[in-house]
């Protein structure tokens, strides 16, 4: 937190420089000391120092200034800081106003001019006052404030982006919190059209901003430092974490690309229980925090919000093409982008999509649930965190599940936590049939999966946490993939014995390669993988050993043994 403000306002240069001077010798080390020579001067300082959230303890203020006077001053100050400790520097003849003031404007001292000593007639008086207001201070928030509406889905998009990125931010509904509307007053956004509006720690502030501009204002990196790596890893959840890390630990010149934060899906889990070496579990967030922290002080550079939008070969060097136009090349490629949540497919879905229906955004969402009846979609682990985050706020949480249960689907241990859960309960074989509401979700429609029945319940919160939709599209045809898109590689590439075709390698393609030489594949978006973090974190560390095979053999194979096989 920056020192606290000590204020003085006073129209003679003399008087301010000693009174300045005299409160900078007993109160410096603690405190800011700043002044001003008017009351409008004074006034315009303060909304910058609100701005940026800065504490304010003490004003120290003239009476006796030409357009302002002291007390009118004070008054118009209340309104930004109405907690600081309040003095009047009077002469004789203003001693009833600093009376009167102490009524109309709760003033807490007037000190008669001059105060010499100092040590006798300012310091005892101020030090009780500042000791008063220290009392009674909260430390105002240090870090990004989004105002917005609570069903924008504009101010979701950021909220979950800050969130994601673990940064720090306060939410300041325009219809709830009347700081927000002292936020809008301070940086002159008063027309709604204008919202969500982002205001950082310096006081600057972006309207409407897309991700790219939040992550820019924020000093995150979003172009790479060099045009070609030894390795180039798409996607920096669990897999390409682990990946990064054994990668630059080992030597090899690496680079993350990631489209929106570090951890991927696991990154938005409240509680991961079961991940090895944590008994008592924890949060995805704490995981990714901890990995970045690991994968970069080893070197790796990580690229955020960045995405990469294709992929081609060329003499043998796979190069990525980013969405800002740029490309970059490498040695080796590690596609570790994971899965998204599918949509829910039925009427009106997309359009309440950030307003109401969420998608794997219960740690952004759940406090806005508060005292609400909501809704899970979803019968995986994903789901079953979500539900048991969202109940330490919402009244109530329904779990929809379209099989007959959660065993199947569901690790024990979070089955067992649902079921003892006063606040969770599970409605199986039924699903989503639609989603109604004018700006954000106010019902839902069920539908009995056996009987076909329908019923309408009223709901203001609906996450999403189903299936798992690989983000491969980007790729083109450049690697094979099965039918629903996932990457098929190591020895599910083998047909008969026989290499893929156009194979161009004298070996086997490696557990974790795809049917592109020097181009591998772990975590979720890979065919036939294990949908838990443990895999995919031991699948990124080994992928990291195949990319050292690859590199140390032969590129191209003889075309005599290419032809034979």
């Amino acid at each position: 937190m920056d020192k606290p403000v000590i204020f003085a306002v006073d129209d003679e240069p003399a008087v301010l420089s000693a009174i300045a001077r005299d409160l900078r010798k007993e109160y410096g080390a603690d405190y800011r000391i700043l002044r001003a020579t008017s009351g409008p001067a004074a006034l315009a300082m303060l909304r910058e120092l609100k701005l940026k959230d800065e504490p304010l303890a003490l004003f120290v203020v003239d009476q006796r200034m030409p357009g302002m006077s002291g007390v009118e001053f004070l008054r118009e100050a209340l309104a930004l800081y109405p907690d600081a400790q309040r003095v009047l520097l009077t002469a004789y003849a203003d001693t009833d106003a600093a009376i009167r003031a102490i009524n109309e404007i709760r003033l807490d001292h007037y000190l008669m001019k001059p105060w010499d000593p100092p040590e006798e007639r300012l310091y005892p008086v101020l030090t009780d006052l500042l000791d008063t207001w220290w009392s009674k201070f909260r430390p105002p928030f240090e870090g990004v404030r989004v105002v917005g509406h609570r069903w924008s889905a504009d101010a979701h998009r950021i909220k979950d982006f800050l969130a994601r990125n673990l940064t720090p931010y306060q939410w300041l509904d325009v219809e709830e919190d009347e700081a927000a509307k002292q936020v809008r007053e301070l940086v002159g956004v008063t027309d709604t059209a204008a919202l969500p509006l982002v205001v950082f720690p310096d006081g600057s502030h972006l309207s409407r901003p897309d991700n790219a501009a939040v992550a820019e204002r924020m000093g995150m990196r979003m172009q790479a430092e060099a045009e070609s790596y030894d390795l180039v890893i798409v996607g920096a959840g669990p897999a390409g974490l682990a990946a990064g890390v054994y990668g630059a630990s080992e030597g090899l010149r690496t680079l993350l690309i990631e489209r929106e934060a570090p951890g991927g899906q696991a990154g938005q889990s409240s509680r991961i229980e079961n991940y090895l070496g944590f008994p008592v579990g924890l949060s995805g967030g704490d995981l990714a925090r901890r990995a970045v922290a690991q994968a970069t002080r080893f070197g790796a550079e990580i690229l955020t919000p960045a995405e990469a939008i294709g992929l081609h070969v060329q003499d043998g060097y796979p190069i990525v093409t980013l969405a800002d136009g740029s490309k970059v090349s490498s040695q080796a490629l590690l596609i570790a982008t994971g899965v998204s949540y599918r949509m829910l497919d039925v009427p009106d879905a997309e359009r309440l999509s950030g307003s109401g229906v969420y998608y794997g955004a219960a740690l952004t969402e759940a406090m806005g649930a508060e005292g609400e009846d909501v809704f899970v979609v979803g019968g995986g682990n994903s789901a079953g965190q979500g539900a048991m985050y969202l109940s330490r706020f919402a009244r109530s949480v329904t779990i929809l599940v379209r099989g007959p249960s959660l065993a199947k689907s569901m690790s024990h241990y979070l089955v067992e936590q649902i079921d003892e859960t006063p606040g969770i309960s599970v409605r199986t074989g039924v699903q989503v049939a639609e989603v109604d509401g004018d700006d954000h979700l106010e019902r839902i429609v069920l539908e009995d999966r056996e009987t076909g029945k329908r019923e309408t319940l009223p709901a203001h919160a609906l996450f999403v946490f189903i299936g798992a939709a690989p983000r491969t599209g980007w790729l083109g045809d450049v690697v094979a993939r099965d039918g629903r898109g996932f990457i098929i590689s190591g020895t599910d590439l083998m047909h008969e014995g026989q290499r893929p075709h156009g194979w161009p390698v004298a070996r086997d393609p490696l557990w974790l390669e795809t049917s592109v030489p020097g181009i591998f594949v772990a975590g979720d978006v890979r065919h036939r993988s294990v949908k838990r973090v443990a895999s995919a974190v031991g699948e990124g560390a080994m992928a990291v050993q195949f990319v050292h095979q690859h590199l140390s053999g032969p590129l191209l194979a003889p075309r005599a043994a290419a032809s034979a096989r």
